[in-house]
C-alpha cells in the first residue's frame, strides 16, 4: 500500500475499510465485492476531488514522496543498453548524479541526472540527489563528450539543491553550478530537461537550462525550498505553505512564466501510485521533444536556447 501524506488522511479509513472486507472475502465465508466495488469507486473519487485541488504546498509533498520513481527507476524501463560512465577525471564519482550512454525509444542520447535513493542505505550513498562539485563535473564531462559524438542530452531533475556542506565549498561548488550552467547552454545538440520530483536552487538549474524543459504535473521548480523562504521572510519554516504560493513552484504556473514548455501528466494520486505509467508517458514526451530538433545545426539549437532564456522576465 502507497504511503499516504498528510492531507491525504481522509482516503486512509476507505482504504483500511476496502482492506478488511477484501481480507474477508479471502475466507470465502461471504461475496462482499459489490460492498468492495462500491467502497473504491468511493476512494477514486476521493483522490480524483483531492488532487484536483492541490496547493503548492501539497504540490510540494508530493513531488518529495519516498516512493515516486527515482533516476535508477527511469533508466531500467525507458532506457535501452544503458552504459553507466563514472567520475570527473579530478576528484571522485559523485553518486547523486549519475550518466551514461543508452538509447530513447531507438534513439541514442546520453541521459544525466540526480539520483536520491529509496531507502536508508542508498539514501546516504547518493547524498539525497544532493551533488558536490564532481557530480557537475562530472555531468560537464558528460555533456561535452555527447557534443562531440552529435548525441542529444537528456536530464532528469529531482534534489532538494547542490549539496551545502563545507567541504563542497572548499571544492568549488559554486563554479561547478556556474560552469554546468554554462555547458548546457554551450551544446550544439539539443538538451532535453525534465524535472521529475523537486527542482531545487542551483543544484537543479546546473542540470536544467535546456532547449526544452519539461516537468511533470506535480513536480515542483524554485530557486530555494518553501521552507527555505519561509526561514528567511518570515523567521520561521512553519511559513513555508505560503512561501510555495508566493514563489509559484508548480508546473501550471512555472508554464505561464515560460520557464517551463511542456507538462507531463501523472498518473491519478501521482507518479508514486503507477511509476510504470509515469515513466512511460514521460519516455514519449522526452522522445517527441528530441525529434522536433530533427534537421537543425548547432548554430540554430545554441540560438534557440538562447533566444529562449533571454525571453523569460
Amino acid at each position: 500500500m502507497v504511503s499516504l501524506l498528510d492531507f491525504e488522511k481522509p482516503l486512509a479509513e476507505l482504504q483500511s475499510r476496502i482492506a478488511e472486507l477484501r481480507e474477508t472475502a479471502d475466507n470465502g465465508s461471504i461475496d462482499i465485492a459489490s460492498e468492495v466495488a462500491k467502497l473504491q469507486a468511493k476512494s477514486d473519487k476521493l483522490l480524483r476531488e483531492t488532487y484536483a485541488k492541490l496547493t503548492p504546498w501539497q504540490k510540494t509533498q508530493v513531488a518529495r514522496h519516498p516512493e515516486r520513481p527515482h533516476f535508477k527507476h527511469y533508466v531500467a524501463q525507458m532506457i535501452e543498453e544503458f552504459v553507466p560512465l563514472a567520475g570527473d577525471r579530478a576528484f571522485a564519482d559523485d553518486l547523486a548524479i549519475i550518466g551514461g550512454l543508452g538509447r530513447l525509444g531507438g534513439r541514442r542520447v546520453m541521459v544525466i541526472g540526480h539520483e536520491k535513493g529509496d531507502d536508508t542505505a542508498s539514501r546516504l550513498k547518493h547524498n539525497f540527489g544532493m551533488a558536490k562539485p564532481e557530480g557537475y563535473r562530472k555531468a560537464i564531462r558528460l555533456m561535452k563528450l555527447a557534443d562531440r559524438f552529435g548525441l542529444p542530452v537528456v536530464t532528469l531533475v529531482d534534489t532538494s539543491g547542490a549539496f551545502p556542506g563545507i567541504q563542497a565549498e572548499e571544492r568549488g561548488q559554486a563554479e561547478a553550478i556556474a560552469r554546468s550552467t554554462e555547458a548546457c547552454l554551450e551544446l550544439g545538440v539539443p538538451l532535453v530537461a525534465a524535472v521529475v520530483g523537486e527542482g531545487g536552487s542551483g543544484g537543479a538549474v546546473a542540470l536544467a537550462a535546456a532547449n526544452r524543459v519539461l516537468m511533470f504535473e506535480h513536480a515542483v521548480y524554485s530557486v530555494i525550498s518553501p521552507e527555505g523562504c519561509a526561514s528567511i521572510l518570515w523567521r520561521t519554516s512553519e511559513k513555508a505553505a505560503d512561501a510555495a504560493e508566493a514563489m509559484k513552484v508548480t508546473a501550471a504556473d512555472l508554464q505561464k512564466l515560460g520557464v517551463v514548455d511542456r507538462i507531463v501528466e501523472e498518473p491519478l494520486g501521482g507518479a508514486h501510485r503507477a511509476p510504470t505509467a509515469a515513466i512511460d508517458s514521460l519516455a514519449k514526451a522526452l522522445g517527441e521533444e528530441i525529434d522536433s530538433f530533427s534537421g537543425q545545426t548547432p548554430d540554430q539549437i545554441r540560438a534557440s536556447r538562447r533566444d529562449k532564456y533571454l525571453a523569460i522576465g
